[in-house]
């Protein structure tokens, strides 16, 4: 990774600063941070065994439209089972209990993507039971919002510039405290926390590169889905279904999001449940966003 400078602090839920603001993060400094950081207890746990993680999640993907879209087929049963044999530590586990206690949108949110990727990377990935489950990836994309004031997070109000700069670092944040606490900043977990906001046409962020791999583009494609079409503070409404796909087949006209990824998922809509390479996809747009969506609306710093 080329050296990159953290605009914000990365702090862990214990309070320990891996970074100041300020500082450079390069491939370097993070491998000297988990070599000369001192040994912690990493307690270990089956992800499906902890807490209310089964039965929540169950019931997110028996709620619509997740229970249109895993509707006869086997893609739960197939999540419980991957699931199974993913163990994290304790640490890692603390954050989806923070989320789950001060930010349910966002519990709610890494848990469904996490489902959805699973079920789509079936139909594009090869061998991907191994990708998805090595390096103890998991429901984690979004670990890095840790380091992002609630205030900020449950905002119902447009943000200011600064509130959004802060927003978007928890992708870089998510990268280094995954690095951390896996020792590992290679690991599938960390590269899909760094790189889930950065698009094909290099207009993402947080280092504006081409997004080039299809796990991660997976987890772009899902999250920008469930984003849209969950309840967040700052609408009034969520996205209908078909406004969200329609936002989807739109990015993916203008060459940020592949059209593979965004055809598997409109097939997973359908009832027919047909093979994405046989999916047509109309860009004629029907669907009409929600009132009072002050999502991308910047205001201005006092």
């Amino acid at each position: 990774m080329e050296p990159v400078k953290s605009p914000y602090q990365i702090i862990t839920l214990e309070g320990k600063v891996l970074f100041s603001a300020g500082e450079v993060i390069s491939e370097d400094s993070i491998q000297s941070l988990i070599s000369s950081s001192a040994p912690f207890s990493q307690k270990i746990w089956p992800l499906l065994d902890y807490g209310s993680l089964k039965r929540d999640l169950l019931f997110f993907l028996n709620s619509p439209p997740y229970s249109s879209i895993f509707e006869g087929s086997d893609g739960i049963t197939e999540i419980l089972d991957i699931m199974k044999k993913i163990k994290l530590a304790e640490p890692v586990l603390e954050v989806l209990d923070y989320f789950e206690q001060h930010d349910y949108f966002t519990y709610r949110h890494m848990l469904t993507v996490f489902a959805l990727t699973i079920l789509i990377a079936r139909v594009l990935v090869p061998d991907y039971r191994k990708k998805v489950s090595e390096a103890a990836y998991g429901p984690t994309h979004d670990f890095g919002k840790i380091c992002v004031p609630l205030d900020i997070l449950k905002k119902e109000q447009p943000l200011t510039w600064d509130e959004l700069q802060q927003l978007r670092h928890h992708a870089l944040a998510g990268y280094v405290l995954l690095s951390y606490y896996l020792k590992d900043s290679h690991s599938i977990a960390a590269r899909v926390a760094r790189d889930h906001h950065e698009r094909r046409d290099s207009s993402g962020y947080p280092r504006g590169i081409a997004l080039a791999d299809r796990l991660v583009e997976i987890v772009t494609v899902c999250d920008i889905y469930d984003a849209l079409i969950s309840k967040r503070p700052y609408r009034d409404e969520s996205y209908d279904n078909r406004t969200a796909l329609e936002m989807l087949t739109d990015l993916a006209r203008k060459g940020q999001i592949g059209w593979q990824v965004v055809k598997a998922l409109i097939a997973s809509n359908r009832h027919s449940k047909p093979k994405y390479y046989d999916t047509v996809v109309s860009i004629e747009k029907r669907g009409v966003p929600p009132p009072r969506n002050s999502y991308g609306i910047i205001k201005e710093d006092n």
